[in-house]
């Protein structure tokens, strides 16, 4: 199983959309500073996951979910 997940900074107005095989490590990692690019905008709280039964069908959606209107939706939640 593939999650698309979004994550939001509870310090800066920042969303940030990914894609990973074990959300709970993913989430671990960006909130523990592992990840260079989500450092500075630690902690982070979940927004949105969804669950996906392959990675291209993930990748789909979490590639929506980075566009302008992806993002639109993401910041109405």
């Amino acid at each position: 199983m593939f999650y698309v997940y979004a994550i939001r900074s509870d310090s800066r107005n920042y969303i940030y959309v990914g894609l990973t095989d074990n959300l709970e490590r993913r989430l671990s990692e960006h909130n523990g500073g592992k990840n260079k690019t989500t450092r500075p905008y630690r902690p982070f709280v979940l927004i949105h996951s969804e669950m996906f039964e392959t990675r291209f069908k993930a990748r789909e959606r979490e590639k929506y979910l980075k566009s302008g209107i992806g993002k639109d939706f993401l910041r109405s939640l």
